[in-house]
C-alpha cells in the first residue's frame, strides 16, 4: 500500500507519456520487417507462376511448391526481412538509458521468430490451398496460384 500511489504517480509522469510516441517509434521496423516478409512471399509465387507459364510442367510446379515450403527456413532469403527488424538495436539503446529495457537482443530475436512463423503460416496456407496433384485443367493452374496467392495475402 505504502508503495502503490508513488509507483503510480512515477508511471504517470514518467513513462505512460512517452508510451504512444515509444510504440510508433518501435513499430516502424516491426512493420517494415512483416511488410519485407509479405514481399518475400508475394514475389516467390510470382516466379514459380512465371516459370509454370514458361514450362507448363506440373513436376517443376510441385517441386517448385515444395521449395516454397522451405522458404521460413532459408536464412539467405529470409535475411532481408529480418534485417529491417535490426533497426530496433539502434532504437532500443535510447530507450535501455531512459526506461532500463534490458535483453534488447531478445527483443529482436523474438519478432525475428514471429517474422519466420508468419512464413511457415503463409507457405502452409498455400500449400493447403493450392495442391498441384489436385489441377488437372494446367491451363487454369497459374490462374488458381494468383488466387490462392491473394487468398493467403489478405
Amino acid at each position: 500500500a505504502s508503495v502503490s500511489e508513488p509507483a503510480q504517480k512515477c508511471c504517470t509522469e514518467n513513462i505512460q507519456p512517452f508510451l504512444s510516441s515509444i510504440l510508433e517509434e518501435l513499430m516502424g521496423p516491426v512493420s517494415s520487417g512483416f511488410t519485407e516478409v509479405r514481399l518475400l512471399f508475394d514475389k516467390e509465387v510470382n516466379e514459380i507462376i512465371q516459370d509454370f507459364q514458361k514450362t507448363n510442367d506440373m513436376t517443376r510446379l510441385k517441386e517448385n511448391v515444395d521449395q516454397l515450403m522451405t522458404l521460413p527456413f532459408n536464412s539467405v532469403k529470409m535475411e532481408p526481412c529480418y534485417l529491417k527488424v535490426n533497426l530496433l538495436q539502434e532504437l532500443l539503446q535510447d530507450l535501455k538509458s531512459r526506461f532500463k529495457v534490458y535483453h534488447i537482443d531478445f527483443i529482436i530475436q523474438r519478432t525475428q521468430n514471429f517474422m519466420q512463423e508468419l512464413m511457415e503460416n503463409a507457405v502452409y496456407t498455400f500449400e493447403q490451398l493450392f495442391s498441384p496433384s489436385h489441377q488437372a485443367d494446367s491451363a487454369k493452374v497459374a490462374t488458381t496460384i494468383e488466387k490462392v496467392k491473394l487468398r493467403v495475402l489478405k
